[in-house]
């Protein structure tokens, strides 16, 4: 199968290896939050290493928490114009329904074409925050001067300019709790990250309650106007902050012991077999000639896009609410709790698929509820029941956020690839934000023909789901048959398979470097 990704085998039998883990050392004080004074890695025991990861998790989770500011700032500065059409938008800058439609899609295009460059970039780079935090600062100076604008051109050039420069931020959080998080954990902070996009549904609906509300002619300026400026000012101070905050990799962040990063690259080489780093002398587009060849990318470009013209009523849902007969006000303060919802919902979802490792059906059951939500707005316009079917709708969130970490975990090496792969696929389904910005111009009987499509990509998406859950069972069941077949030959001791093997390499002062942890590696279904 062509550039299909292998976990090394294990090391030759006449390797005598020092134990990283020394299960015999004496055994350690009982566990304590604190850290105390390092030991050499290679005696580091087990109850040692329990006290490091523990206090390890604890400062990047906090560290990491970050990253979801930084999306709820990402989400209101793309999704702001939503909120400011009721305020008069659309209307002071003579724009048609085509014509704003378009400022909302043009700002995919520019998303598209800057996230495969980006993570090429990303993955290349030492100090990734300070890059996460630059891209920040300039998205939200160009979201602050979209309140300047006259007229629909320089709407789609400001649009066109922030999704260029908000396309570096998804991917490359991805890619660096990618580096950080096992297959075991990432999921659930996968969720942690995207409650940002759905807190940002919810309280920028609320801010922009407040700034439309209270704003109108401040300054002999739009109340819409207003909005941009004060949520654009928001994230360039959010921005200053990240580059003091954010981690970089788990071989030179600050604030980190050196047991703790030791540790880090050692949980990352445990879960899948080998060191999470490229191989030496590896051109800067190797890996996206790798993801290139792989036709697993394929089948997950086409799945998601399809989940992703389904998700497109987010950018509508001030609107959709706006169908259940209410002034705007009241319409935007009830798009909050159905995000509120949507983020307590994926946070459930994500746990329990990290919990259990399955990925396809905490996919595609979300999808079901969206589904019914879909079917509930089609078939009725009663007020009650569309605002239920408005929760139903936004719970489809949670998914979407195991789908992401489901790319992760199936292309787990080498990281260039990882980063290309991530961002291809994110990219690629931006064509179904594109298409969805115009789905939703058939407002007859409260958009059912447009509730009629999104149902359909949510079944399409269903559908690629289960081919790509298939083609991963094939290739775990040929990874036994080989597995079998090197214990029959004797190339692997039988009694190692299954436990993994740890090995290092010494250095004169008796380190270890580059450990290596070889145990079976499955694809998560």
């Amino acid at each position: 199968m062509a550039d299909e990704w292998k976990p090394a085998g294990p090391p030759l039998r006449s390797q005598s290896p020092r134990p990283i883990m020394d299960s015999k050392s004496p055994p350690s004080p009982p566990p304590s939050d604190k850290v105390s004074s390092p030991s050499p890695p290679h005696t580091m025991t087990p109850e040692r290493r329990t006290i490091v990861e523990k206090s390890l998790k604890r400062k990047l989770d906090t560290r990491c928490s970050l990253f979801v500011l930084i999306y709820i700032m990402n989400y209101l500065d793309r999704n702001n114009i939503a909120a400011a059409r009721l305020r008069g938008l659309q209307d002071d800058l003579s724009l048609d329904d085509q014509q704003y439609a378009t400022c909302l899609s043009i700002l995919y295009v520019g998303y598209i074409l800057m996230q495969i460059p980006s993570n090429i970039v990303i993955n290349l780079i030492s100090r990734p925050s300070l890059y996460i935090a630059v891209v920040m600062l300039v998205w939200g100076l160009i979201s602050t001067l979209t309140g300047i604008v006259t007229n629909f051109s320089g709407m789609v050039g400001t649009r066109f300019l922030l999704g260029f420069v908000e396309a570096a931020f998804l991917p490359g959080a991805l890619l660096i709790l990618s580096k950080w998080y096992t297959r075991k954990e990432l999921t659930t902070r996968n969720a942690i990250l995207f409650c940002g996009n759905l807190i940002s549904n919810a309280f920028s609906a609320l801010i922009a309650a407040g700034v439309l509300s209270n704003m109108q002619g401040v300054l002999g300026h739009a109340a819409w106007r207003w909005l941009f400026w004060i949520e654009g000012g928001l994230t360039m101070a959010v921005a200053i902050s990240a580059a003091f905050i954010l981690p970089d990799l788990p071989t030179n962040t600050r604030g980190f012991t050196e047991e703790e990063l030791y540790v880090a690259q050692l949980r990352m080489t445990e879960d899948v077999g080998e060191e999470d780093k490229d191989a030496e002398g590896q051109k800067i587009f190797d890996g996206f000639f790798m993801m290139v060849r792989d036709w697993k990318v394929y089948v997950m470009m086409l799945a998601f896009t399809a989940y992703t013209v389904g998700l497109s009523f987010n950018a509508f849902f001030p609107s959709l609410t706006q169908t259940l007969g209410f002034s705007y006000v009241p319409t935007l303060l009830m798009s909050s709790p159905p995000w509120a919802f949507a983020c307590a919902v994926t946070l459930v979802v994500c746990w329990h698929s990290d919990r259990t490792q399955e990925k396809f059906w905490h996919i595609t059951l979300p999808m079901v509820g969206g589904l019914v939500g879909f079917l509930i707005c089609m078939v009725t316009l009663n007020t009650a029941a569309r605002y239920v079917a408005l929760f139903l709708q936004a719970s489809s969130y949670a998914g979407f956020v195991v789908f992401y970490s489901w790319i992760s975990s199936s292309f787990p090496r080498p990281p260039a690839k990882r980063a290309v792969a991530l961002a291809a696929i994110n990219a690629f389904s931006q064509l179904g934000n594109v298409a969805g910005m115009y789905v939703w111009d058939l407002k007859e009987d409260g958009y059912r023909k447009s509730y009629g499509i999104v149902t359909s990509m949510f079944g399409a998406a269903i559908f690629g789901c289960w081919v790509f859950r298939t083609i991963l069972a094939r290739l775990n069941r040929q990874m036994e048959r080989e597995e079998a077949t090197a214990v029959a030959e004797g190339r692997v001791p039988a009694g190692e398979k299954g436990e993994g093997v740890v090995t290092g390499s010494e250095t004169e002062d008796g380190g270890v470097v580059g450990p290596r942890v070889v145990r079976p590696f499955r694809y998560l279904l």
